[in-house]
Protein backbone atom coordinates (compact mmCIF):
# COMPACT_ATOMS: atom_id res chain seq x y z
CA UNK A 1 0.00 0.00 0.00
CA UNK A 2 1.34 3.84 -0.30
CA UNK A 3 0.15 7.10 0.68
CA UNK A 4 -1.69 7.53 -2.08
CA UNK A 5 -4.42 4.65 -0.90
CA UNK A 6 -7.11 7.11 0.65
CA UNK A 7 -7.87 6.47 3.82
CA UNK A 8 -10.79 4.28 4.25
CA UNK A 9 -13.44 5.14 6.99
CA UNK A 10 -15.24 1.54 6.75
CA UNK A 11 -13.11 -1.73 6.93
CA UNK A 12 -14.36 -5.25 6.41
CA UNK A 13 -13.09 -7.13 9.57
CA UNK A 14 -13.53 -11.51 8.85
CA UNK A 15 -12.25 -13.59 12.18
CA UNK A 16 -11.74 -17.09 11.15
CA UNK A 17 -10.97 -20.04 13.11
CA UNK A 18 -7.23 -20.44 13.29
CA UNK A 19 -5.56 -19.92 16.85
CA UNK A 20 -4.37 -15.99 17.20
CA UNK A 21 -8.58 -14.30 17.98
CA UNK A 22 -6.25 -11.58 19.77
CA UNK A 23 -5.10 -10.18 16.84
CA UNK A 24 -8.64 -9.65 15.05
CA UNK A 25 -9.81 -8.13 18.22
CA UNK A 26 -7.04 -5.87 18.90
CA UNK A 27 -7.48 -4.67 15.39
CA UNK A 28 -11.01 -4.14 16.20
CA UNK A 29 -10.44 -1.90 18.71
CA UNK A 30 -7.87 -0.41 16.92
CA UNK A 31 -10.60 0.42 13.81
CA UNK A 32 -12.81 2.08 16.43
CA UNK A 33 -10.40 4.14 18.01
CA UNK A 34 -9.51 5.38 14.89
CA UNK A 35 -13.08 6.69 13.49
CA UNK A 36 -13.91 3.69 10.92
CA UNK A 37 -17.19 2.06 10.81
CA UNK A 38 -16.51 -1.92 10.83
CA UNK A 39 -18.34 -4.59 9.18
CA UNK A 40 -17.78 -7.56 11.45
CA UNK A 41 -18.05 -11.27 10.14
CA UNK A 42 -17.21 -14.19 12.98
CA UNK A 43 -17.00 -17.74 11.70
CA UNK A 44 -18.37 -20.54 14.06
CA UNK A 45 -14.82 -21.98 14.17
CA UNK A 46 -13.73 -18.52 15.49
CA UNK A 47 -16.15 -18.09 18.33
CA UNK A 48 -15.03 -21.36 19.65
CA UNK A 49 -11.23 -20.11 19.50
CA UNK A 50 -12.12 -17.15 20.38
CA UNK A 51 -13.69 -18.49 24.12
CA UNK A 52 -10.61 -20.74 24.11
CA UNK A 53 -7.87 -18.07 24.06
CA UNK A 54 -9.48 -15.57 25.56
CA UNK A 55 -12.05 -14.09 28.23
CA UNK A 56 -14.83 -13.12 25.80
CA UNK A 57 -16.85 -14.96 24.85
CA UNK A 58 -19.39 -14.32 21.70
CA UNK A 59 -23.34 -15.56 22.11
CA UNK A 60 -25.00 -17.34 19.43
CA UNK A 61 -26.97 -14.42 17.70
CA UNK A 62 -25.98 -11.94 15.59
CA UNK A 63 -27.08 -8.88 17.93
CA UNK A 64 -25.73 -10.57 20.76
CA UNK A 65 -22.73 -10.94 19.51
CA UNK A 66 -22.61 -7.11 17.75
CA UNK A 67 -23.62 -6.07 21.53
CA UNK A 68 -20.62 -7.68 22.94
CA UNK A 69 -18.00 -6.96 20.13
CA UNK A 70 -19.47 -3.27 20.06
CA UNK A 71 -18.85 -2.76 24.03
CA UNK A 72 -15.44 -4.41 23.93
CA UNK A 73 -14.50 -2.04 21.47
CA UNK A 74 -15.45 0.93 22.71
CA UNK A 75 -17.41 1.49 19.66
CA UNK A 76 -20.19 4.58 19.31
CA UNK A 77 -23.83 2.87 18.46
CA UNK A 78 -23.83 1.96 14.64
CA UNK A 79 -19.83 1.92 14.33
CA UNK A 80 -19.79 -1.84 14.79
CA UNK A 81 -22.27 -4.06 12.55
CA UNK A 82 -21.93 -7.78 12.55
CA UNK A 83 -23.09 -10.01 10.15
CA UNK A 84 -23.86 -14.09 10.20
CA UNK A 85 -22.45 -16.38 7.70
CA UNK A 86 -25.30 -16.42 5.35
CA UNK A 87 -25.98 -12.67 5.13
CA UNK A 88 -25.93 -12.53 1.25
CA UNK A 89 -27.27 -8.56 1.84
CA UNK A 90 -24.83 -7.48 4.03
CA UNK A 91 -22.76 -4.44 2.22
CA UNK A 92 -19.48 -7.47 1.82
CA UNK A 93 -21.09 -9.83 -0.18
CA UNK A 94 -21.69 -7.83 -3.30
CA UNK A 95 -19.49 -5.63 -5.52
CA UNK A 96 -21.79 -2.80 -5.57
CA UNK A 97 -21.83 -2.47 -1.66
CA UNK A 98 -19.53 0.11 -0.34
CA UNK A 99 -16.06 0.23 -1.79
CA UNK A 100 -14.09 -1.06 1.63
CA UNK A 101 -10.64 -2.94 2.36
CA UNK A 102 -11.29 -6.64 3.52
CA UNK A 103 -8.87 -7.53 6.11
CA UNK A 104 -8.91 -11.85 7.59
CA UNK A 105 -7.58 -11.76 10.58
CA UNK A 106 -6.94 -14.18 11.76
CA UNK A 107 -7.16 -16.08 8.30
CA UNK A 108 -7.66 -19.91 8.73
CA UNK A 109 -6.02 -22.44 5.95
CA UNK A 110 -9.13 -23.47 5.22
CA UNK A 111 -9.87 -19.71 4.40
CA UNK A 112 -7.30 -19.30 2.45
CA UNK A 113 -7.90 -22.14 0.52
CA UNK A 114 -11.38 -21.33 -0.41
CA UNK A 115 -10.58 -17.56 -1.24
CA UNK A 116 -7.41 -19.31 -3.63
CA UNK A 117 -10.13 -21.64 -5.30
CA UNK A 118 -12.70 -19.17 -5.53
CA UNK A 119 -15.09 -21.32 -3.38
CA UNK A 120 -18.18 -19.09 -2.00
CA UNK A 121 -20.02 -20.71 0.81
CA UNK A 122 -20.66 -18.12 3.16
CA UNK A 123 -20.48 -14.74 3.52
CA UNK A 124 -16.49 -14.42 4.69
CA UNK A 125 -15.40 -16.23 1.30
CA UNK A 126 -17.43 -14.42 0.04
CA UNK A 127 -16.77 -11.10 0.88
CA UNK A 128 -12.92 -12.11 -0.08
CA UNK A 129 -13.96 -13.02 -3.72
CA UNK A 130 -15.85 -9.74 -3.83
CA UNK A 131 -12.54 -8.09 -2.73
CA UNK A 132 -10.34 -9.99 -5.40
CA UNK A 133 -12.68 -9.12 -8.53
CA UNK A 134 -13.55 -5.44 -7.33
CA UNK A 135 -9.38 -5.25 -7.08
CA UNK A 136 -10.25 -3.92 -3.22
CA UNK A 137 -7.39 -4.22 -0.76
CA UNK A 138 -7.64 -8.04 1.16
CA UNK A 139 -4.87 -8.60 4.09
CA UNK A 140 -4.90 -11.96 4.76
CA UNK A 141 -3.47 -12.57 7.97
CA UNK A 142 -2.12 -16.15 8.60
CA UNK A 143 -0.46 -17.86 11.31
CA UNK A 144 -0.56 -21.40 11.25
CA UNK A 145 3.09 -22.90 11.03
CA UNK A 146 4.55 -25.35 9.38
CA UNK A 147 3.15 -24.45 6.06
CA UNK A 148 2.75 -27.29 3.74
CA UNK A 149 3.29 -26.54 -0.13
CA UNK A 150 -0.93 -26.68 -0.59
CA UNK A 151 -0.96 -23.59 2.11
CA UNK A 152 2.17 -21.70 -0.22
CA UNK A 153 0.79 -22.60 -3.36
CA UNK A 154 -2.47 -20.86 -2.22
CA UNK A 155 -0.72 -17.85 -0.58
CA UNK A 156 1.10 -17.88 -4.19
CA UNK A 157 -1.86 -17.86 -6.16
CA UNK A 158 -3.67 -15.23 -3.94
CA UNK A 159 -0.53 -13.08 -3.88
CA UNK A 160 -0.66 -13.03 -7.48
CA UNK A 161 -4.74 -11.97 -7.79
CA UNK A 162 -3.84 -8.81 -5.45
CA UNK A 163 -4.04 -10.10 -1.87
CA UNK A 164 -1.56 -9.17 0.97
CA UNK A 165 -0.52 -12.33 2.60
CA UNK A 166 0.56 -11.14 5.66
CA UNK A 167 1.59 -13.91 8.07
CA UNK A 168 1.55 -12.65 12.02
CA UNK A 169 4.88 -12.97 12.41
CA UNK A 170 5.59 -9.92 15.07
CA UNK A 171 9.26 -8.54 15.18
CA UNK A 172 11.47 -8.10 18.39
CA UNK A 173 13.11 -4.83 17.19
CA UNK A 174 10.63 -2.82 19.53
CA UNK A 175 12.09 -5.05 22.91
CA UNK A 176 8.25 -6.33 23.65
CA UNK A 177 7.81 -6.90 27.51
CA UNK A 178 4.47 -8.74 27.06
CA UNK A 179 2.25 -10.68 24.87
CA UNK A 180 0.03 -7.57 24.21
CA UNK A 181 3.27 -5.80 22.66
CA UNK A 182 3.51 -8.65 20.22
CA UNK A 183 0.12 -8.35 19.10
CA UNK A 184 0.37 -5.22 19.07
CA UNK A 185 3.16 -5.08 16.33
CA UNK A 186 1.15 -7.49 13.65
CA UNK A 187 -1.96 -4.78 14.24
CA UNK A 188 0.57 -1.94 13.66
CA UNK A 189 1.63 -3.10 10.65
CA UNK A 190 -2.03 -4.00 9.05
CA UNK A 191 -3.05 -0.59 9.77
CA UNK A 192 -0.02 0.45 7.67
CA UNK A 193 -1.63 -1.64 5.38
CA UNK A 194 -4.75 0.36 5.33
CA UNK A 195 -3.17 3.41 5.58
CA UNK A 196 -4.11 4.01 8.65
CA UNK A 197 -2.20 6.01 11.38
CA UNK A 198 -0.61 4.17 14.34
CA UNK A 199 1.13 4.40 17.64
CA UNK A 200 1.25 0.80 19.04
CA UNK A 201 4.68 1.09 17.41
CA UNK A 202 7.42 3.23 17.12
CA UNK A 203 8.59 3.85 13.33
CA UNK A 204 12.18 1.90 12.13
CA UNK A 205 14.94 4.11 12.82
CA UNK A 206 12.44 6.51 14.69
CA UNK A 207 14.79 5.93 17.97
CA UNK A 208 17.63 5.65 16.15
CA UNK A 209 19.14 8.80 17.62
CA UNK A 210 18.85 7.46 21.26
CA UNK A 211 21.39 4.54 20.37
CA UNK A 212 24.37 6.46 18.43
CA UNK A 213 26.28 3.07 18.01
CA UNK A 214 23.35 1.22 16.52
CA UNK A 215 23.88 -2.07 18.84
Amino acid sequence: MTSAQPVPTTVNLAITGASGAQYGLRLLQCLVAAGCSVNVMVSRAAQVVIATETELSLPGSVSGMQEVLGRYAAAKPGQVRVFGREDWFAPPASGSGEKAPLVICPCSTGTLSALATGASNNLIERAGDVALKERRPLILVTREMPLSEVHLDNMLRLTRMGAVVMPASPGFYHRPVSVADLVDFVVARILDHLNLPQTLVPRWGRNRDDDPAGT
